[in-house]
């Protein structure tokens, strides 16, 4: 089958250039100005944008055990609404994805339900370091360290343990970072003064700086001295955005960074009006955090955008500090958000498709997506950059039906996502195919 994108705005390598896009099955076969195919299936996108499908390094789906909250079936159908073509789910799910029997059997769930590509982290633990040296390096996206405590419980502490983890696997180690003794400490002064219902404006000041840049910090100088290969998720603070380099390219660095878009556009002003509902896990912090977050994402020392996608249903978040768990929707409007700020001159296109789609693809080796290239798989999101639209429950797609976004009016939107060459998503309406492949990698 082919089908053939005409008069499109393309994205792509830090270009912006007018062409079409010819499609045969799962593959670009050709970009090239003026196309003309007698056989093809023709979407006119009238000068609406197209951008590589977005690659979301960092989801939480809730499949297996969690599936009140969302499964890998709603929440990938709600990421094509939003652009994101391939994701990269984590592992504290129930039960967690800690050995290499529930790492293939995530991977079999996802071949009969995800609307998108796939990949899945291989959780390290304090007691799997055997199961892990037996992970095959191209079986999947990753290593996933907890290194502070968050849902499911997945806390690494065993400091001998993680060194190991750092010397045994040649894969990326992906690491949430807090340190989770100044947390203990911090929380239990705010309950001697609050009990359980610490007002939520203090949760930056528990889930506190300190407690991100020991952690961090003490992270990338073990990789340092093991020459792991460390990607630090969701970067919160400042303070740690001087702990990376942007002297040299993507593909020569050991040591990388992910900044999340909750961090980049809520801060602590928030937590008046959004409450729970901008709890996550390294917490939003001060509008200075923010402003050098934004700083260091745009000079290049943090690599990547992502959503930390982590679902969860309103009568759980809207509980007493304590009880409220960590975590919120994003994935549909991930890229609606960083279109808006490129609308408002923060951020330009070619840098939100180098952030969200090429350096992901990069970082994680991933086989022939992230770019708009002949060959490629068919991986596409295109956007009317011209047309407003508000954010409210009944036009999300997540299973927990609500959004942080919820009332935000943004000025662009995705109007097609195609998943290898499937249009998976048009104008609001969903494809009843499930597409996505189970991704490969380029790893010698």
């Amino acid at each position: 089958m082919r089908q053939l994108i005409k008069n499109g705005i393309l994205v792509n390598e830090n270009r912006v250039f007018e062409g079409d896009l010819l499609l045969e099955n799962d593959i670009i076969l050709k970009i090239d100005r003026d196309i003309s195919d007698a056989n093809a299936i023709v979407y006119d996108v009238n000068g609406q944008h197209v951008l590589p499908g977005i690659i979301d390094d960092q989801v939480h789906f809730r499949e297996p055990g969690l599936t009140h909250k969302g499964s890998i079936a709603t929440e990938s159908r709600a990421a094509v609404a939003g652009g994101i073509t391939t994701f990269m789910e984590q592992p504290n799910t129930n039960p967690q994805t800690t050995t290499l029997q529930k790492l293939e059997e995530k991977h079999a769930m996802a071949k009969d339900t995800a609307y998108a590509n796939y990949s899945f982290l291989f959780g390290g633990t304090n007691d799997n370091l055997e199961e892990l040296k037996r992970l095959d390096k191209n079986a999947c996206s990753g290593v996933k360290l907890f290194l502070g405590s968050s849902t499911g419980n997945m806390l690494v502490d065993d400091e001998e343990v993680i060194e190991q983890i750092f010397r045994n696997t040649e894969m990326v180690i992906s690491a949430h970072c807090e340190d989770e003794g100044t947390i203990r400490r911090n929380l239990e002064y705010y309950k001697s003064q609050y009990g359980d219902d610490i007002p939520v404006k203090f949760h930056p000041l528990i889930r506190s700086e300190e407690a991100c840049y020991l952690s961090s910090s003490k992270a990338i100088a073990l990789a340092e001295k093991t020459g792991a290969r460390l990607h630090v998720f969701h970067l919160s603070t400042g303070k740690e955005t001087g702990l990376f380099r942007n002297d040299i390219p993507l593909k020569e660095k050991k040591i990388t960074a992910e900044v999340c878009i909750h961090h980049l556009w809520f801060s602590d002003v928030d937590y008046q009006t959004k409450g729970t509902l901008i709890k996550w896990n390294p917490a939003v912090k001060t509008a200075a955090d923010r402003s050098q977050l934004w700083e260091a994402l745009l000079d290049d020392r943090l690599d990547i955008i992502a959503t930390d996608h982590a679902p969860h249903l309103l009568e759980e978040k809207n509980n007493v500090y304590t009880k409220a768990p960590s975590g919120g929707p994003l994935v549909q409007h991930a890229l609606p958000a960083m279109l808006q700020k490129c609308n408002e001159g923060v951020i330009s296109l070619e840098k939100i498709v180098e952030k969200m789609c090429h350096n992901p693809a990069i970082l994680f080796q991933i086989h022939k997506r992230g770019y708009l290239r002949e060959g490629y798989y068919a991986d596409l999101a295109v956007v009317d950059t011209n047309s407003s639209w508000e954010v409210a429950p009944s036009n999300n797609a997540y299973h927990c039906g609500w959004s942080p976004f919820d009332g935000n009016t943004f000025a662009s939107q995705v109007t097609h996502t195609f998943v290898n060459g499937h249009l998976a998503y048009e104008n609001g309406r969903f494809s009843a195919e499930k597409n996505g492949k189970r991704l490969t990698f380029d790893r010698d």
